[in-house]
């Protein structure tokens, strides 16, 4: 009995600290109530989502349409009242800028077949439009080049596909379920990472061997490359690995694995494939990777310096307008900001607004932001932003409905966010997962030790639309971009009034010979 009155002391005296978190997070529900009326009543959702993806339409990194995108939401961001407006460089962009300015391939024999396609960004252009017979390639090593020497210049040249159409029957749109939610809630981080288990070795043969391919190729003086990327006849974007300054690499098509399926068929039988291309690309000078930022300035005299930060990636691919990946993200931190300068919120602490750039090239935009406010990226030291910096919170798995919040291991912030989501419990915003997601902006600052967090999301048809030509404003869903704008109106204003910053796990400065995180 003694022991066990000795084992009950020990774990009420380990969870204290919790428990007291818990009993003293003060949630403002006045407050929340007026962020809900201001973000359902007055919604500037749809309004955004026009003009962020119609009109901008798509924003490569580093090319015009991205450029001008800085402009407008700049401008945006000043009517809606945000403070210290600018359009922030951040890091060099070795491959420039790139615009595509005309794309038709067609199939011309044994029939006529016009088919969808986009090219792959950062390769260059057909002499005007060019009329050829198609070559399939059939290489697994570089000894199958020999077979080709002297046989393809001027050639319009089939890669063999990498993927094929397989059927299922599952529902393009889906939402989780409580089960789904409970075994996010208890899938460990190792797990997950298990689960999207990837093969980096098989993944660097192929790249060696494409890249053979590739100077194969340029020297054969090749005409065009087609490959299959993609289905549902909507080819996927993607992007080559120029570096400015360089020659222009061979003009690279994508098509869907439907159309080049089929010409991939007729020649394995043997019938002669004529086509017709035209691709035209431009290529400018390199720019910096920028990132668009407004402040809500904070009126504490002693907390005003800290900074709770938000945001999404602002570049997407060519194909669509970028409307799930990531206009979503931007427009819902966007509409957060306005609720809260709608409501003339005085917080204690400033909170930024930053739509990063080059996020699909490699996190370029938040990484960038690090090195210039948070931490050297060549002598690892550690700069004032470091201890201002309270809390990051992102969006960038599509449009989606938050249904929870992921910690990235910190333990510490559940109380806190337990707290938080009390409020929106009845609209389905009740998981807390220990675990990570993976690949987007977040990922900039958890590394440090920094609370960087990403929201669970509905997947409804991400998978689906994401890098391709559906990428557009029917993907996004108005209601849950509504919904998810008030969370993180909410979220925000709870960090930015909290008279502590919000827990943060160790910093751990890099040793010699490790390598660093950037």
């Amino acid at each position: 009995m003694k022991n066990k009155n000795l084992i009950s002391a020990i774990i009420l005296f380990l969870f204290v600290p919790i428990y007291l978190i818990a009993q003293t997070e003060q949630v403002d529900l006045n407050m929340v109530y007026q962020i809900k009326q201001e973000g359902k009543m007055n919604s500037k959702i749809e309004d955004l989502s026009f003009w962020m993806t119609d009109f901008l339409g798509p924003r490569l990194t580093a090319s015009k349409g991205k450029l001008n995108a800085n402009v407008w939401v700049k401008n945006k961001m000043i009517e809606y009242g945000f403070e210290n407006v600018v359009i922030d460089e951040v890091r060099d962009f070795d491959r420039g800028g790139w615009d595509n300015k005309r794309t038709y391939v067609a199939m011309t024999a044994p029939y006529y077949a016009n088919f969808s396609a986009t090219p792959i960004a950062w390769t260059g252009s057909t002499a005007g439009e060019i009329r050829g017979e198609a070559v399939l390639m059939d290489v697994k090593d570089e000894k199958d080049l020999e077979k080709y020497k002297g046989q393809l210049k001027g050639k319009i040249i089939v890669m063999p596909s990498t993927a094929i159409y397989e059927l299922s029957f599952e529902p393009f749109a889906t939402r989780y379920t409580e089960a789904d939610l409970s075994k996010i809630q208890e899938e460990s981080t190792e797990a997950r990472r298990r689960r999207g288990n990837f093969n980096m070795e098989d993944y660097m043969k192929m790249r060696q061997l494409r890249q053979k391919i590739s100077e194969f190729l340029i020297t054969e003086g090749a005409a065009v490359i087609l490959n299959g990327s993609g289905q549902f006849n909507v080819p996927r974007s993607s992007g080559a690995s120029y570096k400015s300054g360089d020659p222009q690499p061979i003009p690279e098509v994508n098509l869907p694995i439907e159309a080049h399926g089929r010409i991939m068929r007729l020649l394995q039988h043997k019938v002669a494939v004529k086509l017709e291309v035209d691709i035209q690309n431009e290529f400018s000078a390199s720019p910096q990777i920028t990132n668009v930022m407004g402040e809500i300035k904070g009126s504490d005299p002693k907390l005003q310096d800290e900074i709770v930060l938000i945001g999404g990636h602002l570049d997407s691919w060519h194909g669509g307008t970028g409307a799930a990946d990531n206009a979503s993200g931007c427009i819902v931190m966007m509409e957060a900001m306005r609720i809260l300068k709608a409501l003339d919120v005085k917080p204690k602490r400033t909170i930024r607004i930053a739509l990063w750039g080059g996020e699909e090239q490699g996190l370029h935009g938040s990484r960038g932001y690090v090195e210039k406010y948070i931490r050297d990226p060549k002598s690892n030291k550690l700069k004032p932003g470091f201890e201002k910096f309270d809390v990051y919170f992102n969006m960038d798995n599509g449009t989606g409905k938050f249904r929870g919040i992921y910690l990235q291991q910190n333990e510490m912030v559940r109380p806190l966010f337990e707290e938080w989501m009390k409020p929106f419990n009845p609209m389905g915003m009740n998981t807390i997962a220990i675990g990570n997601t993976g690949g987007t902006d977040h990922q900039s600052f958890d590394p440090l030790g920094l609370p960087a967090f990403q929201f669970i999301q509905d997947e409804i048809e991400y998978d689906r639309g994401y890098h391709t030509n559906m990428d557009t404003y029917e993907r996004l869903v108005m209601g849950d971009l509504t919904h998810n704008a008030i969370v993180v109106a909410s979220f925000i204003y709870n960090a930015a009034m909290r008279d502590t910053q919000l827990p943060r796990k160790p910093y751990k400065a890099p040793v010699d010979g490790e390598r660093r995180m950037f």
